[in-house]
């Protein structure tokens, strides 16, 4: 269930079901770098204002499951920039974001109409000196069986754009939610399993 806080700015109420921590794994791999699985952790929050602000991190992970070293990290905005209310069908996304390599990113697409997913594809992209060759990507977000799945493409001067980064996250559940929610159990707790 899809929950809409209160204070969320209406343009950015089709993207409530982004909202919340999640955590998951997924796939690494891109020509010129070692394969390897990855843990994540995806934070969507708002303050009112019509944009969600965003936070992924990611680590490598060994074949244990156990975090190896940071693998990236990206911090950004996404905005709803046109048919904010969906009377015209599919909503436009603008989300602009930057990486820990130095790498700062424009994306444009859509948000599907009636159904949570969305496509986005740079438009503009700068590199400080250091940061590695990339030329451009695409990304899918959904979600399914309320899990977070996404897919991201990437090109690189020498590499046509490739799939090269997907994760399957779940929802971490609300402490505070959760605290709201005994509160109305019985006081023995043995009834709950009656």
């Amino acid at each position: 269930m899809i929950e809409i806080p209160s204070d969320l700015h209406k343009d950015v109420v089709p993207l409530a079901f982004l909202l919340g921590t999640w955590e998951g794994a997924g796939v690494y791999d891109f020509p010129g770098t070692e394969k390897c699985n990855f843990g994540q952790e995806i934070i969507f929050r708002h303050d009112g204002r019509p944009f969600l602000e965003f936070r992924s991190r990611t680590w490598v992970l060994n074949n244990e499951g156990e975090k190896l070293h940071p693998l990236e990290t990206e911090h950004g905005f996404w905005r709803i920039t046109s048919n904010q209310h969906g009377t015209s069908g599919e909503r436009e996304i603008e989300v602009s974001s930057v990486r820990d390599d130095g790498t700062v990113e424009i994306w444009y697409g859509k948000l599907h109409d009636g159904k949570p997913q969305i496509d986005v594809a740079t438009d503009a992209v700068a590199r400080i000196e250091g940061a590695a060759p990339y030329s451009g990507g695409k990304r899918l977000y959904g979600m399914v069986n309320e899990e977070l799945l996404w897919v991201g493409e990437k090109s690189a001067p020498e590499v046509p754009l490739r799939p090269y980064m997907s994760a399957q996250l779940k929802k971490v559940l609300n402490q505070a939610k959760l605290i709201q929610d005994i509160a109305d159990l019985p006081d023995d707790g043995i009834a709950f399993f009656r």
